[in-house]
């Protein structure tokens, strides 16, 4: 066994208000984060308290929701409903529009106490994958990585940093890694040509990456989140990222290939994740934290670049420079 490692967790709890369960499991060390979904949320109101009720236990904590726009948006009553990602590039200003999309996502997410949105997405839209799709920018990668700098440098305005989703790129796969392990046969060069320039175009602008939960058998025989080919050797040494490398859902189908939760979360550790997300699922999270216990995981110091730098005011929708990007918004017919 590895002792020693650079790591933590990223959980969830199950309701809109903490358990003594919840208490107890977010005071251990091993847990770095907590990502929130659909179900913890009621209203702007109601996450600002939840947020609240977290960091009275652990102000270290970072806080973290899915916030994409489009049909990844988990904060939706009192928030704007974003359009998906593929909408803003057919606009003529479309590199302005991400830009204020950008800022309105980091505004709102920040405003709740939240730290961050894993976004944007940097996956390529071949129109094969379902589970990318809208969610993508472009299918070219120029293009893609052009319009996903407009919207990081929204969210770094509003004091968020960016995390670009999912390295080296799932648009490719077909299969959906949330319910099953997608393959990508493609050679290193052609991903290289393609898929990872958004990635290599943006890789100092990010502060984190996640990468996919797919197998690029010709590069190797892991899923990119527990490959140290991918992660080290490409990600870190050909991209020169020094960015945080967080897992994907390592409760999703696409990471059951290594075991259990506890192989996954050494697995995804040892490969070089600075923390590894297991969610939707208690005992997992409870397996993985005592594996993270037994190997004695020290949190990553790259994390604290992730906490959100200005929370901003509940009173943001009087700015004017709010006022100004929801009217752009509304007026290319983005948003209602």
């Amino acid at each position: 066994m590895t002792a020693g490692l650079q790591g933590s967790l990223m959980v969830d709890v199950a309701g809109t208000w903490l358990t003594a369960e919840d208490r107890q499991l977010l005071r251990q060390p091993e847990v770095g984060g907590l990502i929130i979904f659909a179900r913890n949320i009621e209203n702007p109101r109601q996450v600002r308290e939840l947020s609240a009720s977290i960091r009275a236990i652990r102000p270290d904590l970072l806080l973290a929701v899915d916030q994409e726009g489009g049909r990844v948006q988990r904060l939706r009553q009192g928030f704007v409903r974003l359009p998906a990602m593929r909408a803003i590039a057919d606009n003529h200003n479309a590199e302005y529009l991400a830009e204020q999309c950008g800022w309105i996502m980091a505004t709102e997410v920040l405003a709740v106490g939240l730290d961050l949105s894993f976004a944007p997405v940097l996956d390529l839209d071949y129109q094969r994958s379902a589970v990318v799709g809208t969610r993508s920018f472009e299918g070219d990668p120029e293009r893609a990585a052009l319009l996903a700098g407009a919207f990081i440098r929204g969210m770094n305005s509003a004091g968020m940093a960016a995390t670009g989703k999912h390295f080296p790129g799932h648009g490719w796969a077909e299969a959906d890694s949330h319910v099953a392990i997608p393959n990508d046969e493609r050679s290193l060069d052609q991903i290289r040509a393609n898929d990872l320039v958004p990635f290599a175009k943006l890789s100092k602008q990010l502060a984190a990456v996640m990468p996919a939960h797919v197998i690029y058998p010709q590069v190797d025989s892991q899923p990119a989140g527990f490959s140290r080919r991918w992660l080290q050797d490409i990600l870190r040494g050909e991209l020169q990222f020094d960015g945080v490398i967080f897992s994907d859902d390592l409760s999703m189908a696409g990471a059951h290939v290594v075991g259990d939760a506890a192989s996954r979360i050494e697995a995804a550790l040892t490969a070089g994740c600075d923390m590894g997300l297991v969610c939707n699922d208690r005992a997992a999270a409870e397996l993985a934290l005592s594996a993270a216990q037994r190997l004695k995981v020290k949190p990553s110091e790259r994390i604290a670049r992730m906490r959100g730098q200005s929370f901003a005011s509940t009173e943001y929708r009087q700015d004017p420079r709010w006022l100004a990007a929801v009217g752009a918004l509304k007026e290319a017919q983005l948003i209602d």
